[in-house]
């Protein structure tokens, strides 16, 4: 028998054929693959290179723009995941990889870890300080609402505004709160309050639902609009065990919307109490005063000043006179001991006075102005002068003896 002749391939043609194998094998055209993230590299153009690899071995893996811009959370190295795709070979280096369709991380929800990734991610900005919270006002004008407005929740924030507070007016800006684009919705409504300054305070928010139904509020662009709002934002909900990344900016978390509302407006009857019992203390008050002040004025009428005022007037000018009569001792006293103390010092300065001394027949002899009290002081030549009791003497040393 003769053998057959052997086909002979290109490496080319080999990648192509064995593509060819792969593409029509239906069980890998809808694969799932369940295994670990490695290498993982986001391509600017959107594309996702990966290894999804086992305890044994590892494959590669492609996640094109298209289907990656769909997904919920953010891969990660060392992250499990359940693939869902197609194999075949890049006959370009005759590698065969996984081409991802869709894929869900392993164990845990999609949803439950993009949460976790946004909110880490915002904390580490500071998006959630409670310095950048900024207070709601005492009394406002007009509240914002940004919600469905065929919900329960909008029916619930304007019975609660209108029982509390019926003098503030209610703005509805009116968004779908579930569904494609309503996240962008509502960054715009709050936007557009902000450019228009229409209120006072915002209340944001939806009834309750699964994570998927409140998950617009959980979208980066909610945030970065509630934080960069210059009017104070309620962000309200769904239940009270419902959290969002827009409860975390927000000025003031509300567990409910009608609880945002009971927050974003006072009482108008507990304000009017309030009132009634200021007016009751200020009344009290008053009251008080008066029966004081016009005890006071019984006091005075009744004192003697009032009943008698020239008596107290005469006996206020007795007064001043014997006050006046002591002043008037006292000084002289004062004054001749004083002349006395004078007398005496001016006694002891006579006693040591030189003229006291001159009148006597004695002279003061004085150089320079200056007393001379020895020969030594003088040479002949120089000039002196002699001070007598009656007049002075200038004259020059002829001759000095000891």
């Amino acid at each position: 028998m003769i053998a057959p002749t052997p086909t002979v391939y290109s490496v080319s043609q080999l990648n192509s054929y064995v593509k060819g194998v792969l593409d029509r094998d239906e069980s890998l055209a809808h694969i799932f693959v369940t295994g670990e993230i490695s290498n993982y590299k986001p391509h600017y153009s959107g594309h996702l290179y990966m290894t999804v690899k086992d305890e044994a071995a590892s494959v590669k893996a492609v996640m094109f723009a298209g289907n990656a811009s769909k997904l919920r959370f953010r891969p990660e190295n060392g992250m499990k995941i359940l693939a869902f795709g197609t194999v075949s070979l890049f006959p370009r280096d005759g590698s065969y990889q996984l081409y991802i369709n869709d894929m869900q991380p392993d164990g845990v929800g999609a949803l439950n870890i993009a949460f976790e990734q946004l909110k880490k991610k915002l904390e580490a900005e500071g998006l959630f300080k409670s310095e950048h919270k900024k207070p709601l006002p005492e009394f406002p004008r007009r509240v914002g609402v940004v919600t469905s407005a065929t919900g329960a929740a909008v029916q619930d924030i304007f019975n609660v505004l209108k029982r509390r507070y019926p003098v503030a007016e209610v703005v509805l800006r009116p968004c779908q709160v579930q569904g494609e684009g309503v996240a962008e919705d509502i960054a715009k409504a709050i936007y557009e309050f902000n450019a228009l300054k229409g209120a006072d305070v915002l209340i944001v928010g939806r009834g309750g639902g699964s994570i998927e139904d409140l998950w617009a509020f959980n979208e980066e662009v909610v945030a970065r609009a509630v934080f960069a709002s210059e009017i104070p934002v309620i962000s309200a909900v769904g239940h009270e065990t419902d959290y969002t990344i827009c409860d975390f900016v927000a000025d003031l978390r509300a567990p409910t919307p009608s609880a945002a509302a009971e927050c974003a407006v006072p009482d108008c009857y507990e304000l009017k109490s309030n009132l009634i019992a200021l007016k009751q203390r200020l009344f009290s008050t008053t009251r008080n005063k008066i029966d004081l002040e016009r005890g006071r004025l019984t006091a005075i009428e009744k004192s003697g000043a009032l009943k008698d005022p020239v008596s107290k007037i005469n006996d206020n000018r007795k007064e001043l006179l014997y006050l006046s009569e002591k002043l008037y001792g006292s000084v002289n006293n004062q004054l001749d001991s004083n002349k006395l103390k004078l007398s005496a010092l001016a006694g002891k300065l006579d006693a040591l006075s030189p003229l006291n001394v001159i009148s006597r027949g004695y002279a003061l002899v004085e150089k320079d102005e200056k007393p001379v009290t020895s020969v030594k002081a003088l040479a002949v030549g120089e000039n002196i002068l002699i001070k007598l009791s009656d007049g002075i003497v200038k004259a020059d040393v002829i001759e000095i003896g000891e």
